[in-house]
């Protein structure tokens, strides 16, 4: 193990997650974020580090919400294969996670009407809810399917 890493930044990251690669931006600011498909769709995940606490030494609100946008976005990605920006984000914070905690998301899409998704998702840690809320996403254009991801249905 390197002099430079703290053990939270070495722990092992759960089977079936490959990292997100995202090397710019702020996805680079607050990753690493990892990701694994299954049966029950894609779900995002991370490792609390030290960058991620606030002064209690808690995952900060702020980073839930921003993993929140992006883990519940993501359904909208996999499931039509568009570039989006959100329009509504609500959050319900129902526990906090701690330094080395292994925090996942995912999200549900419930709707969509001229190119605006609606989404329901959750964030958890182990068998701890920590957030569930609704997105509301606007597709922005169609591109081309990523691995994992379904062919633009227009």
């Amino acid at each position: 193990m390197s002099d430079d890493l703290t053990a939270t930044q070495t722990a092992v990251v759960p089977e079936g997650y490959e990292v997100l690669p995202w090397t710019r931006g702020f996805g680079r600011q607050i990753g690493p974020l990892y990701h694994r498909h299954g049966d029950g769709g894609d779900v995002l995940g991370f490792r609390v580090e030290e960058h991620h606490t606030n002064g209690l030494g808690n995952c900060h609100g702020g980073m839930l919400m921003s993993f929140a946008d992006m883990a519940w976005g993501r359904v909208v990605s996999v499931e039509r294969s568009v570039s989006w920006v959100t329009v509504r984000l609500t959050c319900d914070f129902l526990s906090g996670a701690r330094l080395g905690d292994w925090v996942e998301g995912a999200g549900e899409l419930l709707g969509e009407s001229d190119g605006v998704f609606t989404v329901r998702g959750r964030i958890w840690a182990g068998e701890r809810m920590l957030m569930t809320g609704t997105g509301v996403f606007k597709a922005l254009r169609e591109r081309a399917p990523r691995p994992g991801e379904k062919a633009f249905q227009g």
